[in-house]
């Protein structure tokens, strides 16, 4: 999809974070569109802004108003690919939006090129972890880790590396269908610890967090 036309909805209770954010995309090659905009997430529910490939969302909205990882966690099970764009930069809060599956996590000051290379990776289903995140990443210190075999370690990191299962078939030499049987058990492995990792970008922070593979090597 990277090469194809990309859409997104911001939501953010800052005229001008919007403003900003819109002119960063509209000066992208190819432009990046904002197909709405609002101070809640009902912008990504409503149309035009439920089709767009990529959710912003700031964690907070209001000053009186906590952080919305209820509404993260609905846009995650949604099947929305939320990229998490705050001032908030505590290690914690970035972890836990990790948990509720946010696609990756910003932080305002990381500015223009990350949120357009976040947006850029999370439309193509791509591994990005910015700096903010990589040293929360690196801090954390994590639960138990499950058991995987070398095999599935091969697969999770073909997985990270390529477009496509596809791909990561036909570099390893096996079938999608055993691709995905490898992916089934690594997340069952995860779940069975406490830790759970529904999508690719859960499975990246728990790899990344386990030393399973290197930041530099995503």
């Amino acid at each position: 999809m990277a090469a194809e036309h990309i859409t997104v909805t911001v939501i953010d209770d800052h005229p001008a974070v919007v403003a900003g954010i819109e002119a960063w995309y509209s000066r992208h090659d190819p432009p990046i569109q904002v197909l709405a905009s609002g101070n809640s997430a009902r912008a990504a529910w409503m149309p035009p802004g439920d089709t767009a490939d990529v959710v912003v969302l700031d964690l907070l909205l209001s000053p009186d108003h906590p952080e919305c990882f209820a509404d993260l966690r609905r846009l995650v099970e949604a099947g929305k690919r939320v990229v998490v764009y705050t001032m908030r930069e505590d290690e914690q809060v970035a972890l836990t939006c990790l948990e509720l599956g946010a696609f990756t996590f910003l932080t305002k000051a990381e500015g223009q090129q990350h949120l357009i290379e976040a947006t850029l990776a999370a439309a193509d289903d791509r591994p990005y972890v910015p700096p903010a995140l990589a040293g929360a990443l690196a801090a954390d210190t994590g639960p138990t880790r499950p058991q995987l075999s070398a095999r599935e370690q091969e697969v999770l990191i073909e997985w990270f590396q390529n477009e496509s299962k596809q791909l990561v078939a036909q570099r390893i030499g096996i079938t999608v269908r055993t691709v995905n049987t490898y992916l089934d058990r690594v997340r069952l492995k995860y779940a069975n610890v406490g830790r759970p990792a529904p999508t690719k970008a859960a499975l990246v922070v728990r790899a990344v967090q386990d030393g399973i593979v290197a930041l530099d090597e995503l």
